[in-house]
């Protein structure tokens, strides 16, 4: 028989009561404290505006509260560093992996920056941004993707491609500053503005608008723009580099690691039972498209259309344009993972209901049953290899949200909380945002309104 709402709201109620007593809602979390708003005042984290990322004010709350004060750390999605800087600034010794090479583009550049910037490499900052030597340059090269061209005005482009030929004629860390700097003011210098599922396009641009032209609003001139990082970043410096450097809340003294790829690769060729701590927040259940949003920087690194195109399908299953991935082909060991899927009757009804409702073309797009499918078997997948590379009573601690398709309301963190105490976990607590997160517009239109929850989940290894 096909699930209906109702069954899936039963069984949502059990899977609620069955954890009552651990979904506790916690005043001192906030959405800008989980989100990238509370490190607008961050010296380091501020530079650039990783959207998906968490506040390193909560990776400190949250090391202080679980009393994670040594030993090694792991962030299987590593996006930005948040977790990392965070950790290694308190002693740690911290480990990362991501996928997207702007997140590893950052946090490697980061580490350059508080390893081996100089006053000698201060000194061609304050250069550049008094004398401005791409304007001395003819022509230049900016590297583009199907998806970004006309993404920025023509006297825009001209200037990008002049600043990244003058860049060349620095030494290399000064060259991975500058360019660092450039990737921090693409989207503020451009016709577009990230979005979630895809880049907006603002109506000056050369793309077709639809009923409601996108007006972005003010647009920066891309000298002002790039000088006014570098100043930015500079005076960061000069104001607190006693004694730690450039980047002064994020001294590394544990040290930062980083290896690059899916974790889902990365994880199983761990040595086990060596983390103190796995502190990350993965991707979320919500059509994100991360190569699409970010594909002004990606453009900028030199990733070319078929690599986006693998790029895609390596991350984590969060977009309806992911194909099922061959998990046991990855690793014969998850079928523990795989099983411990199969078997939850609260994920198995709502996979039901969204194939019948993908069936009678009640869905806004056709891929949103193979995604969900794939997200929560991936991620029993990512629970096992957590559960293998954790220390015995070892902390877990992740940012998630829940979501909501064709007005079913998928409680994530439920479903990975029982997943995770099948799968080699103690469920210690779900911390819950005091105000929820809101539906999109148009599930409310169908569906009516409904907060969702927003946790910060703290599982334990058994």
């Amino acid at each position: 028989m096909l699930s209906t709402i109702d069954e899936i709201n039963r069984l949502d109620q059990a899977l609620l009561l069955r954890f009552k007593d651990r979904l506790r809602p916690d005043l001192s979390l906030s959405r800008s404290l989980v989100s990238f708003q509370a490190n607008k005042t961050r010296s380091g984290y501020r530079w650039y505006k990783y959207k998906e990322a968490f506040s390193a004010a909560l990776i400190e709350s949250l090391l202080d509260r679980y009393r994670i004060t040594a030993g090694k750390i792991l962030d299987p999605f590593a996006g930005s560093g948040t977790a990392l800087f965070v950790a290694s600034a308190a002693g740690l010794q911290a480990e990362g992996i991501e996928l997207l090479p702007i997140g590893q583009q950052i946090i490697l550049t980061r580490k350059l920056l508080e390893e081996s910037f100089t006053e000698t490499n201060a000194a061609k900052l304050r250069r550049w941004i008094k004398v401005k030597p791409w304007l001395k340059e003819i022509d230049g090269t900016l590297p583009e993707l199907r998806i970004t061209q006309g993404a920025y005005s023509l006297q825009t482009h001209k200037a990008i491609g002049q600043y990244l030929k003058a860049v060349h004629k620095e030494d290399n860390v000064t060259q991975s500053v500058l360019r660092f700097a450039l990737l921090c003011i693409l989207e503020s210098v451009s016709y577009t503005r990230k979005d979630g599922q895809y880049l907006r396009w603002d109506y000056r641009s050369n793309r077709r608008q639809g009923a409601n032209p996108f007006n972005k609003g003010h647009i920066t001139d891309f000298d002002s723009a790039v000088t006014a990082k570098l100043t930015e970043m500079l005076n960061d410096w000069q104001d607190e580099k006693e004694p730690f450097g450039l980047f002064p809340a994020v001294n590394l003294q544990g040290g930062v690691s980083l290896q690059a790829g899916s974790c889902l690769d990365v994880m199983p060729r761990l040595e086990p039972r060596q983390f103190d701590a796995i502190v990350t927040s993965p991707p979320y259940c919500n059509r994100y498209d991360y190569t699409r949003t970010y594909a002004l920087e990606l453009a900028l690194l030199g990733i070319g259309e078929k690599e986006l195109i693998e790029l895609r399908q390596q991350m984590l299953s969060c977009t309806v344009e992911n194909r099922a991935k061959d998990l046991l082909a990855i690793n014969p060991k998850w079928q523990c993972a795989i099983a411990a899927a199969d078997e939850h009757n609260l994920l198995q009804a709502i996979l039901s209901y969204l194939e019948a409702q993908k069936a009678k073309g009640e869905l806004n797009n056709q891929g949103i049953p193979r995604m969900v499918r794939g997200y929560f078997y991936e991620m029993a997948c990512v629970i096992v290899e957590c559960a293998r590379v954790l220390k015995s009573g070892a902390p877990l601690l992740m940012v998630n949200d829940n979501v909501r398709y064709a007005g079913a309301s998928v409680s994530v963190d439920l479903i990975l909380s029982a997943m995770a105490e099948e799968l080699g976990f103690k469920v210690e607590n779900i911390l819950v945002l005091p105000n929820g997160k809101g539906n999109s517009s148009q599930q409310m239109g169908e569906h009516g309104r409904e907060a969702l929850r927003k946790c910060v989940y703290v599982w334990r290894k058994a």
